[in-house]
């Protein structure tokens, strides 16, 4: 008979045997997983002491625990800075456009796709779809000075040939956020479409013989089987990208914009990349990247509480 002074013991043998089971039935994936959490601990988690930059003055020799404290001087001369407006403005107009225009292209592609009936072509046009993503940030912008070129472009050469009048698309600041946006799209749209082509795959067949006896069409099928099928994928990838709304890449912008460009181009990370890098001023910059990762947390959270109460989809 057990007493009080053995159920320590008995509690302990039982979590140790659990365990054992547990490893012995997921002992490979729980292998498998320990390199990608290494890799954020030692990449994510570990450096995030570096913020306490955004509070110090920090001076190199110094070091961080040695640069005095500063408190909250370095946000408040980014919130009183000139630019602070234009910053937020392109910042959201950017992204905004972007994932209005750019996050249905590869649904609704997933969407096509997936009505072809002929298997080859699809998987050629699902392939040639996906090589664009593999191509450098710099060799896609040195493609559309190429062909936008004043000089010699094939875009300028054939608006010659139809008007007369030549564009300089790179120095114009009312198509900067067209190419920006459009190359964005054409980029990212058929890796995109990847997820949703193996959540429409997933989508059980029987829902659409049950509708072909019903008399349903190709167009009804889309509308009621198959993005009903996968709203709850749809729901989960919004969340995460409204969660980036403040969070537009500089690499592209600084490789596209010029001082002409700078009133419709510049935006937080580019900012923070001339004040932390170009000026060595490390402070400041890692204050205004902390304000634009507290923004995108903010976001992440509401939206996804927004969705769990509207959609009943949520990341948590």
């Amino acid at each position: 008979m057990l007493t009080e002074l053995d159920l320590p013991v008995v509690k302990k043998k039982s979590r140790l045997s659990r365990f054992k089971r547990m490893m012995a039935r997921d002992g490979l994936l729980i292998l498998l997983c320990i390199p990608p959490i290494v890799y954020f601990i030692v990449f994510d988690y570990f450096p995030m002491y570096g913020v306490l930059i955004a509070f110090k003055r920090y001076m190199p020799a110094a070091g961080i625990w040695g640069s005095p404290w500063v408190g909250f001087q370095w946000f408040e001369q980014f919130f009183g800075s000139i630019f602070f407006k234009r910053l937020i403005t392109n910042t959201l107009t950017i992204s905004g456009l972007s994932l209005i225009i750019g996050f249905p292209i590869p649904i609704i592609f997933a969407l096509l796709l997936n009505e072809l009936k002929f298997p080859k072509f699809k998987r050629v046009v699902q392939t040639i779809s996906y090589l664009p993503h593999f191509i450098s940030t710099v060799v896609v912008v040195a493609i559309m000075q190429t062909l936008l070129s004043m000089q010699d472009g094939v875009i300028n050469e054939l608006i010659f040939r139809l008007s007369g009048q030549k564009i300089n698309f790179f120095m114009e600041p009312s198509w900067f956020r067209p190419l920006y946006i459009g190359s964005g799209i054409w980029q990212s749209f058929g890796w995109s479409s990847i997820i949703y082509i193996a959540a429409i795959s997933g989508i059980d067949p029987t829902l659409y013989e049950a509708g072909a006896i019903d008399g349903t069409n190709r167009w009804h099928n889309i509308i009621y089987i198959t993005l009903p099928s996968i709203l709850p994928t749809i729901g989960i990838l919004l969340i995460l990208r409204l969660g980036q709304m403040m969070s537009v890449g500089f690499e592209k912008i600084i490789l596209m914009y010029n001082e002409r460009t700078y009133s419709v181009a510049d935006v937080i990370s580019t900012y923070t990349y001339r004040r932390g890098i170009l000026n060595a001023d490390y402070s400041f910059s890692a204050a205004v990247g902390l304000f634009n990762s507290v923004i995108n947390l903010i976001l992440l959270v509401t939206f996804n509480k927004v969705s769990r109460k509207v959609m009943e989809v949520s990341l948590w």
